[in-house]
């Protein structure tokens, strides 16, 4: 099943011993496409501290009732690394965070999780990298996108820009980005698309933009995106036949 991004913000985060916060925020990596860490305002309870908890700790997402549940203690939490969300987030700082739960080092290994592997199987001890690999004290991981901040960014075609992003949406399994809601409003009236990650050549921090492989008229051809309908994959091979590619299960 696939998730908007925007349905996760807000929910309420509730530990084995009582609720920690909501979701502010998420951090994925534009290597593997997945989400990396969801970031929790701890409102009240930690004076509105910002706490990172890995996909690794969740045990149930539930949208309707607007809950999300980990395997983490509150004491867990709040003796966890602190995060600072208007700095770069560092590898020092990952590789703190990481060993304070035992969690594996992502970057150490192929694919740890992702298309191939689900965060929960790294959780019951199945795969992944001992989180004890050397980190060079100022290494900056470029890689890492805050949603928050790439939410807007113009989406950039071989030909010029054709829309911004709005949303994403993200596999509740391994939580891979699956694919990036694209309003294009700003170039033809009322139309959102959806754009895979797999088009995509860069992500600019400094031009605020998306930079994809593919003309704008081949975008507008795709089909278009309605939040309210579930994803198909009769939707999926229509989206991926018009514009020439071969879909991401093949």
């Amino acid at each position: 099943m696939l998730l908007n991004v925007s349905d996760l913000k807000g929910l309420k985060i509730r530990a084995t011993d009582g609720e920690i916060g909501s979701v502010d925020q998420f951090y994925f990596d534009d290597e593997t496409w997945t989400i990396r860490y969801l970031v929790i305002n701890t409102g009240n309870w930690l004076t509105g501290r910002m706490v990172l908890i890995s996909p690794i700790s969740l045990d149930n997402v539930d949208v309707r009732a607007k809950q999300l549940d980990v395997h983490l203690t509150k004491k867990q939490v709040e003796n966890s690394p602190n995060i600072d969300t208007h700095k770069p987030v560092s590898r020092q700082h990952e590789a703190d965070f990481l060993g304070y739960y035992g969690y594996p080092f992502y970057w150490s290994g192929s694919h740890l999780w992702g298309p191939a592997l689900r965060p929960a199987d790294l959780s019951e001890g199945k795969s992944g990298a001992s989180a004890t690999s050397k980190v060079g004290q100022e290494s900056i991981d470029r890689h890492l996108h805050s949603t928050n901040e790439v939410s807007g960014y113009h989406i950039q075609a071989l030909d010029g820009e054709v829309g911004h992003v709005e949303d994403f949406l993200v596999d509740e399994e391994t939580w891979s980005i699956r694919y990036f809601v694209v309003d294009t409003r700003n170039w033809w009236p009322g139309k959102k698309v959806l754009v895979s990650p797999q088009w995509i050549e860069s992500i600019s921090w400094e031009e605020s933009k998306v930079h994809v492989d593919l003309a704008r008229e081949t975008i507008k051809g795709g089909p278009e995106y309605d939040e309210s309908i579930p994803v198909t994959r009769e939707y999926e091979s229509k989206l991926f036949d018009n514009h020439g590619r071969s879909g991401y299960w093949f």
